[in-house]
């Protein structure tokens, strides 16, 4: 047993008297370990080396056998005891045999391995006094600026979150704003009282394929500006991403919303967020240990999603656990990441004057109370999302394997242009017919959801589309949710950049909406919230994340059970289908809590890994 600076003991009698067992008959225990290291080929000085943790107590120098040592020699007896269970389990014995004074040959083994291995001084000094977050005193480490302790941490935080804040908001405002006057300004003023009413559909496909256009040769003239898949690649691999993408996805992706197309701008901000964040890590604040940079990079993406959605704990998660297919692996950055969330939303949300609010009414009343059988109900409602998500999968696969056998999905993007014109034709067609379907979803949920005329479509004109169509019937729900889940396939196999969380969520709410035709009863809240959750979880793998974001966009705090086992089984049916090939199992795990000072692994300055083709979620193989 070893004292403890208080005088304590830590006594553990089991394995003193296991020890003693052992060695009673063949060794005199002494402190000094001479007797029993005789028995060996080690040096006996070995152990009185210049290692604290070896040189014994001066009470300890002579002691009666069988004696359990105290001072600072526990690296050395544990080794020994540890040993002798291990022969003892094998069936071998200390004592007996030829030769009654030898020691079992698991034992020798270990004792000899004692010249190499590190002593318990050795692992204080390489873990204890660089514990990654708390190495001496807060305020110790505060004015050191040690490299991942918690002072550097919330400077960087808020640095990252402050600057990301204004990113996003200026990413916001443009979107916005072109977004009111390409789809109501200019045909309001141009369109409405010069074109007949019956060719004022045609607007859709005007702008549609002009900005399609734009976006094509936006990627083929700026380069690879990457998506969500490739963030995820880069923050396992590099520990941040290069700046030199942000140009081209901003550009892309603005092209891309303004289209109409079935993604929204949470992808493209992550990517950006992260981009600056990783440069403001490692350029600014000059970190070189990669699992610090991506810790920063995580500060980044939580920011983004956190201030998009408007929801600081459920964008923050969704940021780290959609980097890993089954939970958050990068667990010893939530902390942070939630914190920079914090800071991101607050700045963001101030500039733009945008409260954190509900932003669906899916029912006049809400939900008072969870019954049990909601929880069950909502896992059979996650299941059905999974399904619909296995199927949408293989059919977007074979979509892609369309794409790739045109030729269009070249490394070099040199069919840009081509590409995202085919992809424009699916989005652009299904659009005109089913006008829910246009636009990333976030706004159009509230219709959706509602069974609200399409006169409410906040973003499409003209919202007649082709054939005045309603949401009215059961059939029709069907019809909108499948229709969606198309056009946000056609959108991606066409090249455009944005993210796929909201599209989901509206598809899921039309099939949900179709649920409670079939079963009057059941309550629109759980159906729509149920299915969506599902549909998602099954595609990002974010089951915590998706929980909160979903519940809280609904205002249905009750509604969260039902949720979170929506979304829980979802997870577990489509474990082994993968969609986002780039989510692997981190490999870093010896280095998430500890800070070797030696061993840790360093960011390369390498601006921007190999260019190709950037979807790769998107691909089967």
């Amino acid at each position: 047993t070893r004292q403890h600076g208080d005088g304590s003991h830590n006594n553990n009698k089991d394995m003193r008297s296991s020890f003693s067992a052992k060695f009673s008959d063949n060794f005199a225990l002494r402190g000094s370990f001479v007797q029993l290291l005789s028995h060996t080929n080690i040096d006996p000085n070995f152990l009185l080396q210049d290692h604290e943790t070896t040189i014994l107590a001066p009470e300890e120098l002579h002691l009666p056998p069988g004696t359990a040592l105290r001072g600072s020699s526990k690296f050395a007896a544990n080794a020994i005891i540890h040993a002798s269970m291990r022969a003892r389990t094998a069936g071998s014995s200390f004592g007996g045999g030829e030769e009654e004074d030898s020691v079992g040959s698991s034992t020798i083994h270990t004792l000899n391995s004692i010249r190499t291995a590190r002593t318990l001084r050795e692992l204080e000094e390489e873990y204890q006094e660089y514990l990654a977050k708390t190495r001496t005193t807060f305020l110790n480490d505060a004015m050191t600026f040690a490299e991942g302790t918690i002072p550097q941490s919330m400077v960087i935080a808020t640095v990252i979150g402050c600057v990301c804040g204004l990113v996003a908001y200026c990413y916001y405002y443009v979107l916005d704003f072109f977004l009111e006057f390409i789809w109501k300004t200019l045909p309001e003023r141009f369109v409405m009282d010069v074109w007949p009413e019956k060719f004022r559909v045609l607007w859709i496909p005007l702008v549609s394929f002009s900005l399609s256009i734009a976006c094509g040769l936006s990627v083929y003239y700026l380069g690879e500006p990457g998506d969500l898949a490739y963030t995820i690649k880069c923050v396992h691999e590099q520990g941040y991403k290069g700046t030199s993408h942000i140009v081209p996805m901003v550009a892309a992706s603005l092209f891309s919303i303004l289209a109409g197309a079935s993604l929204g701008p949470e992808a493209p901000l992550v990517a950006i967020c992260a981009a600056t964040a990783g440069y403001i890590s490692r350029k600014l604040f000059k970190q070189t240990n990669r699992n610090v940079v991506r810790k920063h990079t995580f500060m980044g993406m939580a920011g983004a999603l956190a201030a998009f959605f408007g929801v600081p704990m459920g964008g923050s998660m969704f940021a780290l656990e959609v980097t890993s297919r089954f939970g958050i692996e990068y667990f010893e950055h939530l902390i942070e990441a939630i914190f920079a969330g914090l800071i991101c939303v607050t700045v963001f949300r101030s500039l733009a004057g945008l409260p954190l609010e509900q932003i669906w009414d899916i029912t006049d009343i809400s939900l008072e109370h969870t019954d049990p059988y909601m929880i069950v109900l909502g896992a059979c409602i996650g299941l059905m999302g999974a399904g619909v998500s296995y199927l949408w999968a293989h059919f977007h696969w074979r979509l892609m394997d369309l794409f790739g056998g045109l030729g269009l999905l070249d490394d070099e993007n040199k069919h840009a242009v081509p590409r995202v014109l085919l992809g424009a034709c699916g989005v652009v067609s299904i659009g005109m017919l089913v006008p829910h379907t246009m636009f990333w979803g976030e706004w159009e949920i509230g219709t959706i959801a509602t069974l609200s005329k399409a006169s409410d479509l906040p973003h499409v004109w003209p919202t007649s589309g082709l054939i005045d169509f309603e949401m009215d019937t059961g059939v029709k729900c069907l019809i909108v949710g499948f229709c969606k889940l198309m056009a946000i396939s056609f959108t991606v196999a066409g090249g455009f950049r944005g993210g796929y969380i909201f599209p989901f969520f509206s598809a899921g709410a039309a099939f949900g909406r179709a649920l409670c035709f079939v079963f009057p009863t059941l309550s629109p809240v759980i159906a729509t919230l149920c299915f969506a959750a599902g549909i998602n979880v099954a595609i990002t793998r974010t089951a915590l994340a998706t929980s909160l974001i979903l519940a809280f966009l609904g205002g249905e705090q009750f509604a969260m059970p039902a949720i979170l086992s929506a979304s829980v089984i979802s997870l577990f049916a489509t474990g082994y289908l993968p969609f986002i090939k780039s989510q692997l199992a981190r490999s870093d795990i010896d280095f998430s809590l500890y800070y070797k000072k030696n061993a840790q692994p360093k960011v390369q300055d390498s601006v921007r890994l190999a260019d190709g083709p950037m979807s790769i979620d998107m691909n089967k193989n």
